[in-house]
Formats: C-alpha cells, sequence, structure tokens
C-alpha cells in the first residue's frame, strides 16, 4: 500500500494560492479541494476588466497586475501549488507557470483551452473533456467533509431538536440559464411537499439567491401547516445543519452543487425536475440516481423516503488524485 494510500498527506503545509473571482461557489469548491490536500493556502481574488476580462482565458493578464513585481498580489516567493478556478483564472495559471515551473498547478474546470493549461484538470464527469491529466467526479467538490458532518451532528440547535422527526430539508435553488420554473411546476413541487408533510414529518426549509417568488410563497402554502424551519436570509445561515440534521432532503434540479452536498451525507435525496433542462444536466442526475444517492420527486410521495448510499466526498477523491500526480512529477525530478 502506497502513501497516499495509507492517508498520509505528501502536501500537507505545502503553499498555495487559490485564485478564482471570488464567487461564493467557486471558493467553496476551490478551499474544499485545497483544505483535502491540507495546503496552507491563500485566497487570491481577481477581478479582471475589460479587454483582458473579455479575452479570458486565452488572453493574458493585465499589466496593471505586475505579476512577478514586488508589491503585486501574484509575486514572490511563488507557490508549491497553485490552483484556479473558471475561465477568467487561466491566464494567471499559465504566467504563474511561465515565471515558477516548479508550481505545480490545477485547474477545474473546462476552459476550453486544452490539455496543456495546467499539471492537472479538474472536470465534473457530465462534462466531455477528458485526457491523461484530467480528473473526474461525479459530484463537485465543496466542504462538507464526512467529519463536518460528524461535527455537525452531535450539536444539533435547539429549533431543530425541537422539530419532530423525521426531518426533511428542503433545499431550493430556482431559475437559471438551463431550468425555467413554470407555474405548473411550482404547483407540482407544492404538491409534493404536501404529501410529504402528510406523512408526518417536519421540514426544514431554505432559499437561494436564485429562489423566485412564486417558488417561495408555494413552498411557504405548501409547509405551512406542518412543523418546520422556514429560513429565508434572516439571520445566520443554518443550511450546514440543515444538510447534517436531515433524515431525507429534497433538492431542485437547477444546483449541480447542491445537490452534491446533499448525496454528501448518505440520507436519501429527492429530486425535483422543473421544466426544460440540458443534456449535461440529465446525465449528471442520471449518474447520481446509477450511485443510488438521488431519485426523483414524484407529484405524490406514498411512503417517507428510506434508503442509503455511499456518501460522495469529491473534494477527498480529487486531492488522492492530485497527490498521486504530485508525487510522480517528483519522483522524475
Amino acid at each position: 500500500m502506497d502513501a497516499v494510500a495509507k492517508h498520509q498527506r505528501p502536501l500537507q503545509g505545502l503553499s498555495a494560492w487559490v485564485i478564482t473571482t471570488g464567487a461564493a461557489g467557486m471558493d467553496t469548491q476551490t478551499r474544499g479541494v485545497a483544505d483535502a490536500l491540507g495546503l496552507a493556502y491563500e485566497m487570491k481574488p481577481i477581478a479582471p476588466r475589460g479587454l483582458y476580462k473579455l479575452l479570458a482565458p486565452w488572453g493574458p493578464v493585465a499589466p496593471s497586475e505586475r505579476i512577478g513585481e514586488g508589491g503585486s498580489t501574484f509575486a514572490p516567493p511563488w507557490p508549491d501549488v497553485a490552483i484556479g478556478l473558471g475561465r477568467s483564472a487561466v491566464p494567471y495559471l499559465r504566467a504563474i507557470r511561465r515565471r515558477s515551473p516548479a508550481t505545480f498547478t490545477l485547474q477545474m474546470l473546462d476552459t476550453r483551452t486544452g490539455l496543456g493549461a495546467a499539471d492537472v484538470i479538474w472536470v465534473p464527469q457530465h462534462d466531455p473533456l477528458r485526457g491523461a491529466n484530467v480528473i473526474t467526479t461525479l459530484t463537485a467538490p465543496h466542504g462538507f467533509t464526512a467529519e463536518r458532518l460528524a461535527a455537525l451532528r452531535a450539536a444539533m440547535p435547539a429549533d431543530i431538536a425541537g422539530l419532530p422527526g423525521p426531518r426533511v430539508a428542503v433545499i431550493l435553488g430556482g431559475k437559471n440559464a438551463v431550468y425555467d420554473f413554470r407555474p405548473g411546476d411550482d404547483m407540482r413541487f407544492a404538491s409534493a411537499l404536501k404529501s410529504l408533510g402528510d406523512l408526518g414529518v417536519s421540514f426544514m426549509v431554505t432559499t437561494s439567491r436564485r429562489t423566485h417568488a412564486r417558488l417561495r410563497e408555494v413552498t411557504d402554502e405548501a409547509t405551512r401547516a406542518f412543523p418546520r424551519i422556514f429560513w429565508e436570509g434572516d439571520g445566520p445561515n443554518p443550511y450546514p445543519q440543515f444538510l447534517a440534521q436531515a433524515d431525507a432532503l429534497v433538492v431542485t434540479a437547477d444546483s449541480v452543487n447542491m445537490t452534491g452536498e446533499a448525496a454528501a451525507t448518505g440520507r436519501p435525496v429527492l429530486v425535483f425536475t422543473p421544466s426544460t433542462g440540458s443534456a449535461k444536466f440529465r446525465r449528471f442526475h442520471a449518474a447520481l440516481e446509477a450511485h443510488g444517492a438521488t431519485r426523483p420527486l414524484p407529484e405524490r410521495v406514498a411512503e417517507f423516503p428510506q434508503w442509503s448510499y455511499p456518501p460522495l466526498f469529491s473534494a477527498d477523491q480529487i486531492a488522492r488524485e492530485v497527490e498521486r500526480r504530485w508525487l510522480a512529477r517528483q519522483a522524475k525530478r
């Protein structure tokens, strides 16, 4: 059994830069991997503008960034590892590799720049990019490790403890470029929630920035008669506790991230699919169903969902592959 298989962390404590535009979803994914690797990392938010934003990922970094010069955000000492996510990060990874060939680079997501953009590239399994240096996982990485979920479960807040079981987390996304929530979709969703409530469950509902008013309203109406917590942005977000304490989860299909986080719990996940969709999203949800994590949310739930599956911790999977490839590169030096 090799060092990685023994759960040693060969990159533990190495320096790293994590480069994103600072969007919450991007930071969640990159932090999840950096934490799983045990890196001593700095977040390096970027905000390319004008022509440099338009030309990314193929163009250069703006000269005003002064990469490599004293006083720049990107100045020596160079990190052992650089992680970038998305199109805007690619010019920065390219510039770092040019100035510091020893820095090991990880690019997250397919930016259509080919396999030579980084030492290792991660894409979700439902994306088509493949190659010798490409890592794929079923779900996107996040920060909900087995240890974190266990710690959350051991510290149940009083308001959740006061809810009778079984508890169902309802995680609301909303309209995006792929899914269109039509009035009929909202009513199907409400009908499903009411049928769940009639089974004697309590609800833990959380909205997101994409949750449109009509979906929020029908969810409120459908769950109002049952024991519940309904979070709409007032006070600290209880989402982590909702994930940890749920006996089952209902998630809208529009969010790959939220569905993947739900699949880290090992608890049944019912996915509500609104109108439209895309081939990429259908591949993702079909793969989660095949894994045993999810099933479609029917308009009428006849019995409380009870099934189990191996929880999905993609950040750990990515980290182990990165470690193997880093060790292989070190052995060639």
